[in-house]
């Protein structure tokens, strides 16, 4: 497999790549059936690794890492490593949608509430019909029933694994389990799926043009605030400690 260009983001390898780079990436590692880990990566899971050894491991094993949060892009550049663009989960899962419907790919969804993923599933073949849903799950199982879970992907046939649940819940979830998944690219997805079935909406263009998209969410969803007060710790840290932030690496 082709080497990946990262900028180290407080020892954290993300990707370089721009979206085509990426999808053309993961094409490649679907079509090798390599079991891959996809992270997209914003500074609130970076601050969270910085305190938690042990999702800091996790995410420094994930064999993809892309700068998902606009606070990565920022901190790539003012490091002077820039990435070539943001990478945004959800519009990364739909261009893979776009490949698998011409190549024929299988897509497990895994997680939100029952009637979420449902719609989310319904709404996916609407818009692409040639893709084939391998599975349909929400998140609500308990962790004993965690051998079933992975049973029931593993035997799917799935290319791609789509998980919706928290980030400190969706990620080391299938760090733990991708050996036994066995699925080419397993990535979290966060509330995408609620974006998918229309229970939450994508921020419009200005928003994400001024790289505001966070702000929107945080209007629907005013009891992220806690979770939104990393981010100005997350500027303060990288602009006290720009020496050491980063460097440039490549993965493989």
């Amino acid at each position: 497999m082709t080497k990946i260009p990262t900028v180290s983001i407080y020892g954290i390898p993300v990707s370089k790549m721009n979206m085509q780079q990426t999808v053309e990436h993961l094409t490649r590692v679907v079509e090798s059936r390599t079991p891959s880990q996809v992270i997209t990566a914003n500074p609130i899971m970076v601050m969270a690794a910085l305190e938690n050894p042990e999702y800091m491991d996790m995410m420094k094993k994930a064999e993809l890492i892309v700068p998902d949060g606009t606070g990565l892009v920022w901190a790539a550049q003012y490091v002077g490593t820039p990435v070539a663009e943001r990478v945004p989960g959800i519009d990364l899962m739909h261009q893979l949608f776009r490949v698998g419907e011409r190549k024929g790919w299988k897509v497990y969804l895994l997680g939100a509430a029952p009637e979420v993923v449902q719609t989310a599933a319904k709404r996916i073949r609407e818009l692409y019909p040639r893709l084939e849903i391998a599975g349909v799950r929400d998140g609500y199982f308990r962790e004993e029933q965690d051998e079933e879970v992975v049973r029931e992907v593993s035997q799917s046939g799935a290319d791609i694994l789509l998980v919706a649940r928290s980030a400190d819940k969706q990620e080391p979830w299938i760090g733990k389990y991708k050996s036994r998944l066995g699925v080419p690219v397993m990535m979290g997805v966060g509330g995408s799926f609620d974006i998918l079935a229309g229970k939450l909406r994508r921020a419009p263009v200005l928003f994400q043009k001024l790289r505001l998209e966070w702000f929107y969410r945080l209007l629907q969803e005013p009891s992220r605030y806690k979770r939104m007060l990393v981010l100005p710790k997350f500027a303060w840290k990288v602009i006290r400690e720009k020496e050491k932030v980063g460097k440039t690496s490549s993965q493989g």
